[in-house]
């Protein structure tokens, strides 16, 4: 996909499409994306005509497993092919729970790195109907369980989102790393950090299927911001527990850009330089703080989704703000990285300044569209939106928390997390994040 500043041109949230975002009006335009947002009269999720949502999971209620409750702050997602009936589905969730969470993800033997740790994943399996037949803990003893993404193998890898050390809030390992798990059996995984991947505030990784690389975004929203790295596995490509093997990790220089945030024009290229960083475990000093020599490091400000695609990898800038250090503003950003050329582009910008404007800001998760285009999470302030990124720059509205009607009795939902979808591409899948809920939506994706 490469959207273009002349595919964007006169794509705004005010007249037409504003309409598609008002609620139910009946004078709304000429379809675009898939019409107006229809309220929900359970008070839930708000969906286009045709589509409908199925509540999966709701943190609180009892795990099928009998291992304990559902946890909170339900984030990242992948769906996986579960074999045997056509159909059938994997689940694997992230709970993003830090050291105050409620409703923490139960320790089950094996399976728990860190006892004082509240977060980890939970899977789900569905059957070919799209009911849940079975809800256990998958990986525990982790904390802030953020995004991550799926290898070419067909596992999950798990990214914790902070820089805690033994000793910190009570914890008894370090933290910030990323876990592998095996939704066919997460006890094959275990609980076992992948430490040459490097010990940051990670958000998000891709898999590049072909050479095996993995590319990771580090979310650091006060300065210094984060970096873009790539991980150089030793034994690429090799299946479940290959990356405990070790690699070498490097963070993206920009020539000439020392934040990302300074580019503004979609279209623009940039040649990119891969620098060795001097200490992935940050033993002393956190990654992005390191001394990368001469021509320094390129960073920004809150790195989150990143997803292959096209033959690279896509990667998301939630926002950039002067007030908070950033030498430029906006209101997200999606790039481009293609690693043949070498190379990065920026696809797409969110703002009032910018040809794309969102009603609210903060692209966050994000994946592939069953068009081709983009699905993104958006974690801003006010109503909570999913919305799509059609090939030829059409923005759309896909879902929306119900809480910004007024209406009574509606949850006060946090943040869409954890986009994905199903491997049939029929069904979209995704998280509330508190209260923490799952949805599966279904309707004529095209």
């Amino acid at each position: 996909m490469s959207l273009t500043r002349r595919s964007l041109l006169g794509v705004t949230f005010g007249g037409a499409l504003g309409a598609l975002f008002a609620g139910p009006a009946t004078a709304a335009p000429a379809a675009r994306g898939y019409g107006p947002l229809v309220l929900d009269p359970a008070g839930l999720l708000d969906l286009p005509a045709g589509f409908t949502y199925r509540v999966l999971s709701r943190a609180g209620d009892p795990l099928r497993s009998g291992e304990g409750t559902v946890p909170a702050n339900c984030d990242g997602m992948a769906a996986f092919a579960a074999g045997g009936a056509p159909g059938r589905v994997r689940l694997v969730r992230n709970h993003e729970n830090r050291t105050y969470a409620t409703l923490r993800v139960p320790p089950v033997d094996g399976l728990t790195y860190d006892p004082a740790a509240l977060g980890g994943c939970t899977l789900l399996e569905l059957d070919p109907a799209g009911q849940v037949t079975a809800e256990r803990v998958a990986l525990a003893g982790t904390a802030v369980n953020c995004a991550g993404g799926r290898t070419p193998w067909n596992t999950w890898l798990s990214c914790e989102e902070t820089e805690d050390r033994t000793g910190t809030s009570g914890y008894t390992k370090d933290h910030g790393y990323v876990f592998e798990v095996d939704p066919a059996d997460p006890h094959r995984s275990g609980a076992v950090p992948l430490t040459a991947m490097g010990r940051f505030a990670h958000e998000a990784v891709a898999v590049d299927p072909y050479r095996g690389v993995v590319y990771e975004t580090e979310d650091a929203f006060v300065e210094p911001f984060g970096l873009f790295y790539r991980f150089l596995p030793e034994r690429p490509l090799g299946g479940l527990g290959s990356l405990r093997a070790g690699g070498a990790l490097e963070a993206m220089r920009v020539p000439g850009v020392a934040n990302l945030a300074v580019v503004d024009e979609p279209g623009a290229e940039f040649p990119v330089e891969w620098v060795p960083v001097p200490d992935p475990s940050a033993a002393v000093t956190p990654v992005r703080l390191q001394d990368f020599g001469r021509g320094g490091i390129t960073h920004a400000q809150k790195l989150e989704g990143c997803y292959w695609g096209d033959f690279g990898v896509h990667f998301v800038s939630s926002y950039a703000r002067g007030s908070e250090g950033s030498p430029a503003d906006h209101h997200g950003q999606v790039w481009f990285h293609d690693p043949l050329r070498d190379r990065i582009r920026l696809d797409v910008v969110f703002g009032p300044a910018a040809d794309v404007q969102l009603p609210g800001d903060s692209p966050d998760n994000i994946c592939l569209a069953p068009d081709g285009g983009l699905m993104v999470c958006e974690d801003g302030g006010g109503a909570q939106y999913v919305f799509g990124v059609a090939l030829d720059g059409e923005v759309y509205p896909m879902a929306r928390n119900a809480d910004d009607i007024g209406r009574p009795g509606a949850p006060e939902w946090g943040e869409f997390a954890g986009v994905t979808f199903s491997p049939d591409r029929r069904t979209m899948y995704v998280n509330a994040y508190q209260p923490g809920t799952t949805f599966a939506v279904t309707g004529p994706w095209r």
